[in-house]
């Protein structure tokens, strides 16, 4: 398929982005949790599992980078609705400028989705952090 190598890159590199901003939070991070089986079988993995070492509250983060307009977002609203699934709170962080508008505002919409300049915020806000 293509353009899959690039987008596993990217969707790893925004792994690393939402890693770095919880690390400098003070946020522990697990990547690629395992967290049970979807409806079909197969293995439900949480891309990045940020917690609080002191309140001990957690955070799953499912990590969507787009480059370009693509096929991608078709498969948005089943992991909105996949978080549901999981044991813990979970969030979509999205990147990139392949998302349409509209696709941006169905996400922002959930309240379930935050797109990666607003993390910080977001984040701060979950865990109590200092604002």
């Amino acid at each position: 398929m293509p353009g899959r190598d690039a987008a596993v890159l990217s969707g790893n590199a925004l792994e690393d982005k939402v890693a770095a901003l919880a690390g400098g939070l003070g946020l522990e991070s697990r990547r690629q949790y395992r967290a049970g089986r979807r409806l079909w079988g197969s293995e439900r993995r949480i891309d990045v599992v940020l917690r609080d070492k002191s309140s001990r509250k957690v955070l799953g983060v499912e990590c969507k980078h787009q480059e370009t307009a693509g096929s991608a977002e078709e498969k948005i609203p089943s992991t909105i609705k996949d978080i549901e699934a999981w044991p813990i709170p979970g969030l979509v962080v999205f990147d990139g400028p392949g998302f349409s508008e509209n696709m941006r505002q169905y996400l922002l919409s959930t309240g379930k989705a935050v797109e990666l300049a607003d993390l910080e915020s977001h984040l701060r806000l979950f865990f109590g952090l200092e604002l």
